[in-house]
Order: structure tokens, then sequence, then C-alpha cells
């Protein structure tokens, strides 16, 4: 990303380049596990103080999503959770360290917001975002969320 511009800015989860974001990664979940992520979403979650919703900007034009909401999971000591979601970076951008970047700004925002912990769900069918997640610090932790029964279904901590 050497001399352009990268932007994370907070969002609501209605903004314009955020629902279009989500349908893209909603469509990207289709094709590699045959349908949406049907994880029920209540907008409100991701406003301040208990969420927060990014979209990254490369030189003006929107390629990425990331957002925290508290969450009731409890893992590795952690007293007060955030969980991880609708991490995304288009695909013409992906290997950059955008992901990374939005990552790292997950952590920190959570952080200052007093949480202790960061929880996630993934998938088999998302080895990136596995080796995002390894490579940074989290760990395998028992499944929960709406795909804790499917085989499937990764979960993964992080203390920060």
């Amino acid at each position: 990303m050497t001399d352009r511009v990268l932007d994370l800015r907070v969002v609501g989860y209605g903004d314009p380049d955020a629902v279009a974001l989500i349908a893209r990664v909603q469509q990207e979940y289709v094709e590699r596990y045959g349908g949406p992520d049907e994880t029920p979403v209540d907008p409100s979650m991701f406003d301040p103080p208990d969420g927060l919703f990014l979209v990254a900007y490369l030189d003006g034009v929107p390629v990425g999503t990331g957002a925290w909401r508290r969450s009731p999971v409890l893992a590795l000591g952690g007293s007060l959770g955030a969980e991880i979601k609708r991490m995304y970076v288009v695909p013409e951008h992906r290997g950059s360290g955008l992901a990374r970047r939005i990552l790292a700004e997950l952590e920190e925002t959570a952080a200052a917001a007093g949480f202790d912990l960061l929880v996630l769900e993934t998938g088999l069918m998302q080895p990136e975002a596995i080796g995002l997640y390894s490579s940074s610090g989290y760990v395998a932790i028992p499944g929960f969320g709406h795909y804790r029964s499917s085989d499937l279904n990764r979960c993964f901590a992080k203390r920060i």
C-alpha cells in the first residue's frame, strides 16, 4: 500500500458503503459455504460504546470492513469480551496487509472501550482468515455462536 492513503472510518451498520461490502461478503459465503451467514444481527449491536463498525477506504474507495460487538463469551481468563464480525477485504486488495491493519484497529478500539478479550467465529472454508488470526495471536477456543455445532466452524480468542 505504498503511497496509498488508507482511511479507517467508524460508520453505522446501515452506512451505504458498509451495506454494499456486507452484501459482497455474504456473496462470498454463498460461494464458499453454499449459503449466506445466517447469524442473527441487530445493527444497533455495533453502535458505541458496546460496538463499532469500520469501513476501510483506500484512496477514497471502500475496500474492507471490520466490526466488534459486546459478547457474553468468555475465554482465556478474560472478563469482558467483544466479538469480531464482518472482517472482509475485497478480493482485489487481499494480500496487501489491509486485513491485518483492520484487525489491529479493531483490537485497539475494543481495548480503548474497556474490553480485555476478543472472540470470533470463522470456518474451514476461509483458510486465509484462519491464517490471519493465528498469526495475530488468536488461539482456538471451544465453539460458540450460531454455527457452533457445524463441523466447519472454528472459533478463536485473544486477550487484549
